[in-house]
């Protein structure tokens, strides 16, 4: 299975220079959407899970399908000022910018073992960040699924010690 027939690639989106991987002509397919979760869940099956996190947008995409799949718990991680109760929040750099990341404090318990979920591990900041915030939680991160890697922009450097798993990768 080729997913990557299902990857629209946009040149110099959001900016020159970047190559932005869209997911969204794979999820607009049923059947490969379907079959993507499936791929991820079968990747991952051998760890002890007990929620997922995503980061928002994409990671709920990814992270809530599969959590169900699962049959776990789903944690959002949101961008700062979305959540309504109490948070912890962590900074970090984007590809092409800056911002924070937050969590519920009761989003994942103590002791919880949580696979971090999203769309693309590209520079890992993102990631590492979400790992950052269930590890203030007192959660242990037993792996990071993803739809893509891109391998360039080695995400994986930032996660040490975390096992990746990807649905496919590119070198750009």
């Amino acid at each position: 299975m080729n997913y990557k027939d299902y990857i629209r690639v946009i040149p110099d989106f959001p900016m020159a220079g970047i190559s932005f991987k869209d997911i969204t002509t794979l999820l607009q397919n049923g059947e490969m959407y379907k079959k993507a979760i499936d791929d991820i869940k079968a990747m991952v099956s051998h760890l002890q899970i007990d929620v997922i996190a995503g980061p928002e947008a994409r990671g709920f995409v990814v992270g809530a399908p599969l959590a169900y799949a699962l049959g776990v718990g789903f944690a959002p991680i949101r961008k700062s000022g979305k959540l309504p109760y109490e948070t912890i929040e962590v900074g970090y750099d984007l590809e092409y910018g800056k911002d924070k990341l937050a969590m519920h404090t009761d989003a994942i318990k103590k002791g919880q073992n949580v696979l971090i979920a999203d769309d693309l591990l590209a520079t890992g900041g993102t990631i590492s960040s979400s790992v950052n915030l269930v590890n203030q939680l007192g959660g242990n991160v037993v792996g990071a699924a993803f739809m893509i890697e891109l391998e360039a922009l080695k995400g994986r450097d930032k996660l040490p010690g975390v096992e990746v798993f990807s649905l496919m990768s590119y070198e750009d």
